[in-house]
């Protein structure tokens, strides 16, 4: 690269390629890169691939697909002579039904005539890791969360990254560190579902890219390190009409919202397969790290699954605090709008509401107050989506990719444990875990 962690300068030139993005199953960028001159023909016309090799895409025997850019997600990377493009993807000349973000853009546009956008503002966590060559993890920094000092190279490298976002249509807000030593975040400024989506992608590539030329590992898995915090990926969710919040009431929350937690919390089990989809996943959501482990909501409560933030003016919002940043982003606000929505339909009004801190309730309180509790593994969140009508709906035929796929992933996994001999319900962190999830 050329200097990228110089905030002084960046690349002068004009690109000379441009690489073509869409995400796998995982959610995981691919793509290729064709010469700049092909951009008017990359947008018109299209660019074949081989769609075989794409995790949760085609067979073999009938793999091709063309990718089709949206000329409204062009940027320009600052450090090289290269710039980037999403698009979406066709099989002949008909949509690619398990294009993942074909299917966020078929719920967006719904809610479009409903007469609704959704805007999302994601919290994306992600650690810091020495490059040593082996699974040793060895973390650059030892802070916690929000400190200034013992930061080594954590804070130049945040500066860096907060820099270039703009260059890739990111807002940066607030730059801090987190709970875990070597754990990070930076917030960037909402967008409408379809945007924030794309805008998690950027985000996860510039900061690995910046982390790597700081000779470091950026990694955004669930849970890299056992007895540590994991990372999540808290989502702030509001519905507007034009320029009006709808989940704005005359005394605090309006109906619609009070009603789209209420789908949100009928649906949670079914929803943490999406937005929480790997075997790792679950490590993270145990007690003592506050990530959500009970289907409940309530007020400033960071301890439910569903927390209503103080508010000032037009941003009254929802905070769902399941999601991990190992979840493709489109799959996920999919499915979480459609349960939101599904919510206001049925008029489904929220239960398990909770003020005190629901970890140190015993479980009667807990029945009391309705509060079941999330799956533990990925089998059994993917079976409550088997079952769930509404979440599954909202992946469409992409579905039956999506539940082949990740059945096979925790199949694998059982395989690799009984291979060696390590306990079934083991909650340290495996090195088939690493091997697989840490360079999501």
């Amino acid at each position: 690269m050329n200097d990228i962690k110089s905030v002084a300068r960046g690349f002068s030139g004009k690109p000379r390629f441009l690489q073509l993005v869409f995400v796998d199953i995982d959610g995981i960028a691919k793509g290729m890169e064709v010469p700049i001159g092909r951009y008017e023909e990359v947008i018109t016309e299209g660019i074949s691939f081989d769609g075989s090799s794409i995790p949760g895409f085609q067979g073999i025997e009938d793999s091709d697909l063309t990718f089709k850019a949206d000329p409204n997600t062009y940027v320009e990377v600052p450090w090289e002579g290269v710039a980037k493009i999403f698009g979406y993807i066709y099989k002949g000349k008909k949509p690619y039904y398990a294009d993942p973000r074909r299917v966020l853009r078929s719920v967006t546009e719904e809610l479009k005539k409903e007469g609704l956008t959704a805007y999302i503002g994601p919290e994306p966590e992600f650690y810091l890791f020495e490059k040593n060559g082996s699974w040793e993890l060895k973390l650059p920094d030892g802070g916690g969360y929000f400190d200034l000092i013992n930061l080594d190279k954590a804070r130049e490298i945040k500066r860096t990254i907060a820099h270039y976002m703009p260059s890739f249509k990111l807002i940066p807000e607030v730059l801090h560190h987190e709970v875990g030593p070597g754990q990070h975040e930076i917030d960037f400024r909402f967008a409408d579902a379809l945007t924030t989506a794309d805008n998690i992608i950027r985000f996860k590539y510039l900061v690995k890219a910046v982390a790597e030329s700081y000779g470091l590992y950026a990694t955004f898995m669930p849970k890299p390190l056992f007895g540590k915090p994991g990372n999540g990926m808290h989502l702030h969710i509001s519905l507007w009409e034009g320029n009006r919040n709808i989940f704005i009431g005359e005394k605090g929350l309006s109906e619609e919202a009070l009603y789209f937690i209420g789908g949100i919390l009928e649906h949670a089990k079914a929803l943490t397969a999406i937005t929480n989809p790997t075997v790792n996943s679950y490590k993270r959501l145990v007690p003592g790290y506050e990530a959500p482990v009970y289907i409940s909501w309530g007020y400033a409560n960071r301890s439910a699954l569903v927390r209503v933030p103080a508010y000032k003016g037009n941003g009254a919002r929802i905070e769902y605090r399941c999601p991990d940043p190992s979840a493709n982003p489109y799959f996920a606000f999919a499915a979480v709008l459609k349960a939101g929505m599904d919510g206001i339909k049925r008029q489904i009004e929220p239960f398990a509401y909770v003020e005190e801190n629901v970890y140190e309730l015993d479980e009667k309180k807990r029945a009391l107050l309705g509060v079941d509790t999330l799956p533990s593994t990925l089998e059994a969140a993917l079976e409550a989506l088997r079952k769930d009508k509404v979440v599954k709906g909202a992946l469409g035929e992409a579905y039956h990719n999506f539940i082949k796929y990740k059945t096979k992933e925790w199949r694998s996994y059982q395989e690799y444990l009984e291979k060696t001999e390590i306990p079934i319900d083991t909650i340290e962190i495996t090195e088939w875990e690493l091997e697989r999830y840490f360079y999501v």
